[in-house]
């Protein structure tokens, strides 16, 4: 298929490479495709890990495509800090190349570019032709008050694409809302500027390495950035006035993990040797280890804590890994369907989408295990449906290690 009837109908499923056999085993639920032009907060879920390419790499559209074969469902052509000065303007027409390139692919990820300026986003839309298909909008860097709004009217403003609707995804990393003397008000600014264009924000994301270089702060990767805790406190605060679930917040995305070698360790490993041991997959874990992958794991774990959903990742390593820790347990399944007052049979058709049952109460899970208490369960349970449709749901006896182990290359 070819042109712009390619991107008619355009949706994105995760785990494309695994077998028939591999989804009967790990899945109780599969996961569903999702449709581009669908509800905002589906695709916003649908993200899992964003893969960050430089603009200026060679072949920069066999990378796209190299990406979404190995499970990307979305990616960010980076024309900011990735590229030189001096090659802005070669990695710009490498971006309006590979767009016209996967304007006639089938199963492209979802591909977003990161612009340096309001005045780039124009010329990438003044120059791109039949690629504006393959467009799903912008990352907009160093996100603020003082050019924010300028930058979302000038997405705004595009024809719409073909599959839906220009997307836009503001970057919090500027040093306004690093500093807690004015953090307060440039995050009050950045909420009333994303509110007035509240449909194009498909998801915040987080600049954790440009939050990092403010102090002179490089995390090592036996930390994770909840252990900076000049940092952690920004992300508290992002969360907390843009993560809001009162229908004025966004999805909020994790910061990037920079590490993908081997290095010298000084603390032990973070992953336990039992669950591995337990399924024959203790060679697994060392790659895990040998990856600094134990420590990604480990903040992705607090990522979600901190309700944050998906990740940037500069690695197709990455990919699978924040994808497979995004499944949804079966546990989880159950209890979010018993706080929505649910069954699997109503959730069938995809409810994870609509509003919630408002009645209160408590019930025991179905697990023996914990109470769900359904008006403060209500927001997660949502969020859990939502990460259940596009990533899907184990069997009962299926853990993450399972799942990892069929979905990460070594």
């Amino acid at each position: 298929m070819t042109g712009s009837h390619a991107a008619l109908g355009r949706s994105v499923t995760h785990f494309p490479n695994l077998t028939g056999e591999q989804c009967d085993r790990l899945f109780h639920r599969l996961p569903r495709p999702i449709p581009l032009d669908g509800s905002r907060d589906q695709v916003a879920a649908a993200l899992g890990a964003t893969l960050y390419i430089p603009s200026v790499r060679p072949d920069l559209t066999a990378s796209v495509l190299r990406a979404g074969q190995a499970g990307a469902t979305s990616v960010v052509l980076d024309l900011e800090d990735a590229v030189p000065d001096d090659e802005v303007g070669a990695g710009l027409a490498a971006v309006v190349a590979t767009l016209d390139d996967l304007a006639g692919v089938d199963g492209a990820p979802m591909t977003f570019v990161r612009t340096r300026s309001g005045p780039q986003i124009d010329t990438v839309l003044e120059r791109v032709g039949r690629g504006a298909v393959a467009l799903s909008g912008f990352a907009l860097p160093k996100f603020g008050t003082a050019d924010g709004a300028d930058h979302l009217a000038r997405i705004a403003a595009a024809t719409p694409t073909p599959h839906g609707p220009l997307y836009a995804m503001p970057i919090i990393e500027s040093p306004r809302v690093v500093h807690p003397d004015t953090r307060a008000d440039e995050l009050a600014g950045i909420a009333d500027i994303l509110a007035a264009h509240r449909e194009r924000v498909l998801a915040v994301r987080i600049g954790a390495t440009d939050l990092s270089g403010t102090f002179g702060i490089r995390r090592d990767p036996d930390l994770t950035i909840y252990d900076v805790h000049p940092v952690a406190s920004v992300i508290a605060a992002v969360v907390t006035r843009l993560g809001r679930h009162d229908g004025t917040g966004f999805t909020i995305t994790g910061p990037v993990w920079e590490y993908y070698n081997a290095h010298e360790r000084m603390f032990r490993p973070l992953l336990r040797n039992t669950p591995f041991e337990e399924l024959d997959a203790v060679r697994f874990r060392r790659h895990l280890v040998s990856r600094d992958l134990d420590g990604m794991l480990r903040e992705i774990v607090l990522d979600r804590a901190n309700g944050l959903l998906g990740k940037t990742v500069i690695h197709p390593t990455h990919v699978n890994v924040v994808n497979a820790t995004s499944t949804v347990t079966h546990e989880e399944y159950v209890d979010a369907l018993a706080v929505l007052g649910r069954d699997e049979d109503r959730d069938a058709a995809g409810v994870g989408t609509r509003d919630a049952d408002t009645e209160g109460g408590v019930l025991a899970s179905s697990y023996r295990n914990k109470m769900n208490e359904r008006r403060p369960h209500r927001n997660w349970a949502i969020r859990t449906l939502l990460r259940a449709e596009a990533f899907g749901v184990t069997r009962p006896e299926v853990g993450i290690i399972e799942v990892l182990t069929a979905v990460v290359d070594r």
